[in-house]
């Protein structure tokens, strides 16, 4: 028992954790399990306790060690790691398929929801068992035994090919970096961007600074830069990352990674009887249909586009008046956008960075989820973590512990680009009557501290920490005791995002702003010009932001629904295709986003990145509610809590949401919100 992967310990001992432990520790609990449920299948008359109670605890054991295992992978990455990760991830898709499809478990299920008392148990206790015998079915369990095989194969070679993407896109981007000696070639980079890239350079033994493809690193560049030429060249290396041409062209090509993932999937749905990998994806989805989807997705491009266009027109008006810019190229738009906008408001992000240093950020989120659901959070700097950027803290509801989270905040060599929360640990209750308290990962890219100098925020950053912990109090404010549809498990994908896109509001409130912005040197909070200008500029080219949103949501979705084996789509083809219809922004022909669109080819959201607009409308229609009412009213902030958080994955996401709003959700206020309304069109 001296493997910390094996000790049933709420908090993870990371200081003792080695690489060493973790294929043993998966082993072990594998080789247990299989000994556990082929005796749990056999049995006669299951009830609840001798059947689900029991199987959520030796799922409950594997999640707690593979959960630490994963998130390693991602925020401490090398080669040794990469290599366990890679050993593991095949045997628990082993053990998943055999799972799923197990028929005698399967039996066992469908007999414990056939008793005469099945209808006395809990709304969460019927909906787990109800997930679970839809997920046997999805999982193959009905097929005949060559189709189990067959679909076990896809299933393993699919989860190998979505790791071998993952691992192509974060060997290209870390991979690149361009030395620059001559500051001069770097005018207009913002002090906190130059600082950064001195940084860069020290960590490279180099003189000067070094630009990566980071987006710490890469997104001043594209704003700022007055380079033409770097912009362009910086641009490049990044659209072209994991793909066949560029800097590193050929390397980490994830051509043909795309490929065999989509032919993958294509079959892999077609053996369960779905027509394509998209109607297989919304098996488990609040949409119910392709053409749903469709429907939503081409209507808020209908509205929204004819406001991006005009935005669109406008930026080239002034990059042509302004800056004698005769055309718009693709690495000019962020760089044209950003003076537009200072002339237009002047106001810009690197003016706003003083007033939002970390370590001011941080307890105004705290504060704001504190106001809104009577917790109290307090950091634990006593706890182990995997790195020094990285802190524990404890949620606390009067005066009782309910959950706890770790924030690690900064860009790093060997850390996973983006922000993401994962789970570490599920609300639940075992079989001796204990509580097991939710324990969550919220990991973001930020650029560290420099020179004894606080990380100091854009407000997008800002808006990005508060998305993220929305998504942890989704997975920690559960009161749901039942582990598969508790905190964020078993909630509808596209009903995963409503927390997380719905504190985000609070950015954008003087009332919060007072509790998030304080300027890092002398504590002065937001002058009153500078919130209304960002106030003023918070719709600036939403149009444009929508459509690019929307235009990946259609290429993600018609890329698995309009897959055939006989005529592959070409990923590449698809999305210049999607973007001939919806893009008002000019591509240049070497733009090869799709090889590193890691969501949809290794991250969960295949035929499914849809859902960040669609919970988007479900957020914006909650928030009005405050708007109504007050963004701190305490009624409304318990209704919510009540209503959405508590329930966790226990309810269909339709029926809680009407539960909180009164009605179903419309997409008038996400447009509203947006400012694309029918006169600015």
């Amino acid at each position: 028992m001296n493997n910390p992967l094996l000790t049933n310990e709420l908090l993870p001992r990371f200081d003792h954790v080695r690489t060493e432990h973790m294929e043993t520790a998966i082993d072990q609990i594998l080789s247990d399990n299989r000994v556990q449920i082929a005796s749990l299948a056999r049995q006669d008359d299951p009830d609840w306790d001798t059947l689900v109670q029991p199987m959520q605890a030796l799922e409950d054991r594997l999640s707690n060690a593979w959960s630490v295992i994963s998130h390693l992978n991602g925020v401490m990455n090398s080669d040794d790691l990469r290599k366990v990760y890679k050993n593991c991830l095949e045997k628990l898709t082993e053990y998943s398929t055999e799972l799923s499809q197990n028929a005698e478990l399967c039996a066992a299920y469908k007999k414990l929801a056939a008793r005469p008392d099945f209808a006395g148990l809990s709304v969460a206790q019927r909906k787990a068992v109800e997930n679970t015998l839809r997920d046997f079915h999805l999982g193959g369990v009905d097929l005949p035994a060559d189709q189990k095989k067959q679909y076990a194969d896809l299933s393993r070679e699919l989860a190998e090919l979505s790791n071998r993407f993952s691992d192509n896109v974060l060997d290209a981007t870390q991979h690149w970096y361009k030395q620059i000696t001559d500051v001069n070639e770097l005018s207009g980079l913002p002090e906190t961007a130059l600082e950064g890239a001195r940084q860069a350079a020290r960590q490279r033994e180099l003189d000067g600074y070094v630009i990566t493809l980071d987006f710490p690193s890469f997104h001043p560049v594209m704003t700022y830069c007055d380079n033409r030429e770097l912009r362009r060249e910086v641009y490049e290396a990044f659209v072209t990352r994991a793909s066949d041409l560029g800097p590193d062209g050929g390397t980490w090509d994830n051509t043909p990674v795309m490929a065999e993932i989509l032919k993958r999937r294509h079959a892999l749905a077609q053996l369960l009887g779905f027509n394509n990998y998209a109607e297989r994806s919304l098996a488990t989805k609040m949409a119910r249909s392709v053409d749903e989807v469709l429907g939503f997705l081409n209507e808020l491009a209908s509205k929204s586009r004819p406001v991006a266009q005009q935005e669109v027109a406008e930026l080239q008006a002034f990059a042509r008046d302004n800056h004698g810019v005769a055309e718009l190229e693709a690495w000019d738009i962020g760089y044209y956008s950003e003076k537009l906008r200072q002339q237009r408001y002047d106001i810009s992000p690197e003016t706003l960075r003083p007033w939002f240093p970390v370590d001011r950020v941080v307890p105004g989120l705290f504060a704001v989820a504190e106001k809104l659901f009577d917790v109290q959070i307090e950091a634990r700097p006593d706890v182990e973590t995997w790195h020094p950027d990285a802190t524990a803290y404890r949620i606390s509801r009067h005066g009782e512990p309910v959950a706890w989270f770790y924030l690690d905040l900064y860009a790093r060599q060997g850390k996973r680009g983006g922000a993401w929360m994962a789970d570490c640990r599920v609300r639940w209750r075992n079989q001796r009557g204990q509580l097991q308290l939710p324990v969550a990962f919220l990991t973001c890219n930020f650029t560290p501290p420099v020179n004894g100098k606080p990380s100091l925020l854009t407000h997008d950053e800002v808006t990005t920490l508060f998305h993220e912990f929305g998504h942890g109090l989704h997975h920690m404010l559960t009161q749901v005791e039942v582990l598969d549809v508790s905190g964020i498990n078993g909630v509808a994908w596209d009903a995963v995002e409503l927390p997380s896109q719905f504190l985000e509001n609070w950015c954008w409130n003087p009332e919060s702003l007072a509790l998030i912005a304080a300027h890092h040197e002398t504590g002065e909070p937001l002058p009153e010009d500078l919130l209304q200008k960002l106030l003023a500029a918070k719709n600036f080219q939403s149009g444009m932001a929508m459509v690019r949103q929307l235009e990946f949501s259609l290429f993600d979705f018609r890329l698995h629904a309009e897959f055939t084996p006989q005529a592959p789509t070409n990923p590449l083809d698809m999305h210049r295709q999607v973007r001939s219809e919806i893009a008002v922004v000019k591509s240049p022909e070497f733009n090869r986003f799709p090889n590193a669109f890691s969501h949809i080819f290794a991250g969960g959201y295949a035929a499914g990145y849809y859902s960040y607009k669609w919970a988007e409308v479900l957020a914006a229609d909650a928030f009005s509610l405050f708007e109504e009412r007050g963004i701190f009213d305490p009624e409304t902030g318990h209704a919510f809590l009540h209503n959405i958080l508590e329930k966790g994955g226990s309810q269909e996401p339709m029926e809680l949401f009407k539960a909180f709003r009164g009605r179903e959700p419309a997409v008038d206020a996400l447009l509203k919100q947006s400012g694309i309304t029918d006169e600015a069109a």
